[in-house]
This record gives structure tokens, sequence and C-alpha cells, in this order.
């Protein structure tokens, strides 16, 4: 079994010397495709592989149509938006992700983010402490409760709103539950995004949600852009001078929300939540690991196009 990893952005080395172990000790064999800038090399290099394993790579439906013996392709990582699930679905193949991996990377961003803003983004001048201030969760998933513990550390109260997981088990780690969104953002100066981008999600959080926050207001995005009507932002921000914006990914006017709104606005250069070794080398593992169980027993526990 031949197994692909696809990877414009490479793994460190020595995790993908770690992820041919793993795969060489399972009778599996790894092809490199590292650096590549024309998709013409992705796609011949997918002619005659078993399995794929990307990062941010996108897996197209030409892709797809290329990859004649493929049965699995995992993306190393939490979102999988960059996969083409209706031609892998058409194809019958098992799409996948790795979730989990990067979550403890992307919660001490977002902590790390909300000390920055409220120190000033480390400029002179007096700041604030997060000792103390409500932080709502939208989405207690994986990265929902590794934010509410660190930030339990720095002695915050934590609220999360999540209609798909069970109060008691979010209670259980000493989160308060709200019944809504409303709730949430009016209880909360730091509210915590961690919802995927999908038809009932995009453009959900605008301006009737944001001005509910109290005063100081804090919104945190390391999720995705596409959740976010900047329209409402930009207006929200316009009308309480109070309010801020901090994102692991830039908006679609960045450069409108960094002029308007400067000191109340933070968008890191690149998407930086997985940006860890540590996360990298996990999903990699994972991505192995999961096409290894795949083939041996069928297990579809991670499969995102059923």
């Amino acid at each position: 079994m031949k197994i692909l990893v696809a990877t414009e952005k490479p793994f460190a080395k020595a995790t993908v010397e770690g992820m041919k172990s793993i795969a060489e000790k399972a009778g599996f064999t790894i092809a490199l495709l590292e650096k590549y800038t024309d998709k013409k090399e992705l796609l011949d290099a997918v002619v005659d592989v078993d399995a794929l394993i990307v990062r941010s790579d996108k897996v197209t439906k030409e892709v797809i149509d290329s990859a004649r013996q493929l049965k699995i392709v995992v993306r190393a990582g939490a979102g999988f938006d960059n996969l083409d699930l209706a031609a892998c679905t058409g194809r019958g193949i098992v799409a996948m992700n790795t979730p989990g991996q990067n979550s403890n990377a992307v919660a001490e961003l977002a902590l790390g983010m909300m000390v920055y803003i409220s120190r000033n983004c480390f400029c002179p001048g007096t700041g604030s402490e997060l000792k103390g201030k409500n932080l709502g969760i939208q989405a207690y998933g994986n990265v929902g409760r590794l934010v509410a513990k660190i930030a339990k550390g720095f002695g915050m109260n934590v609220y999360a709103f999540d209609p798909f997981v069970p109060a008691d088990l979010i209670e259980k780690d000493g989160v308060k539950v709200v019944a809504s969104l409303d709730e949430l953002y009016t209880t909360c100066q730091f509210v915590s995004l961690h919802i995927p981008a999908n038809e009932q999600t995009k453009k959900s959080i605008g301006y009737a949600l944001l001005t509910k926050m109290p005063h100081g207001g804090c919104l945190v995005n390391t999720a995705r852009k596409e959740v976010i009507d900047e329209d409402g932002l930009i207006k929200a921000l316009e009308e309480r001078p109070d309010l801020k914006y901090i994102t692991d990914i830039a908006a679609a006017a960045q450069d409108v929300l960094n002029e308007k709104f400067a000191g109340r606005v933070f968008a890191t250069p690149k998407k930086m939540g997985a940006e860890t070794a540590e996360a990298n080398t996990n999903a990699g593992f994972a991505a192995v690991n999961q096409i290894i169980d795949f083939f041996a027993t069928g297990n579809t526990k991670f499969q995102v196009n059923k």
C-alpha cells in the first residue's frame, strides 16, 4: 500500500521520519511531494497511490479524478474545507480529518491573543487583566474545552453555549451553560468562537450579537473568517468604541479594520492556530495511524463525508 504525503508546506523533517517509521512497520510505503508549485505535480503524483495525506493543500475534483487507486484521503488537521467531499463521495473515497491534534495549540493562541489585546497590544498604557472576566465559549468541542480549562487557570468565569453537547458534560468541567447565543454575548466580556463554517454559521456573527456584549467586549475568532458578517462587525465597532476584535484568520476587510480601529483589532499575519511543532507532529502521526487502521479494520471514525 502506498501513501502519498503531499504538502506545499512540508511537515518538519523529524515528523516525516516518524510518519515513515509508523507506516513501514505496518507494511506501507510513504512517498513525498513537498514544496510543489505546480498543480500538475500533484495530479501526476496521485495516480498510483492508495492513500493521501495533505495539510492545507486543495484536494479538488481534478485531483480525485487523477487518483485512480485512491481509497482514503486524510487532512492532517481539524478543518477539511480544502477537500472536495462531494468528489470523494462520488468515487467512494473516504475523507477524514484528525480532530483534536492541534486543539491545545489553538486554545493557547486564543488565550494569548486575549492577553495581548487586554494589555494594549503590549504598548505603553494601562491595560486590564483576564482574572475575574467572563469568557463565553461558542461551541464546546475539543478546542472549546481546552480554552475553558486554560481560562479557569487565569481566574476567568467561563460560560458555554453548544446545543449539541449535553449540559451535564459541560457543567462537569466547572463551566456554566447558557440557554442561547443572546445570553452568551450579553453575559461575557470575551466570546471565543469555535464553530465550523457551514450554511448555518456563515455570516452568523455580526452586529446584533456584538452590540449585546458588555462594555469592553472582545470577540475572539480562531475558527473561520466566513462565520463573521464583516459589514456587521464594522458597524458594531463604529458604534461601540469600546468593542474589540481579535482573530487568527484575517478578514477580507482586514485593511479597513486596521485603519479604522487601530489598537482595537488584531489579526495574525496568517492562520497560526495549529502552527506549533507539537501540533504538526501530532496531526501527521494521527493521519498515518488512521490510514493504517482504516485498511486493517475498516475504521471510519473520523470520516467527514458520510
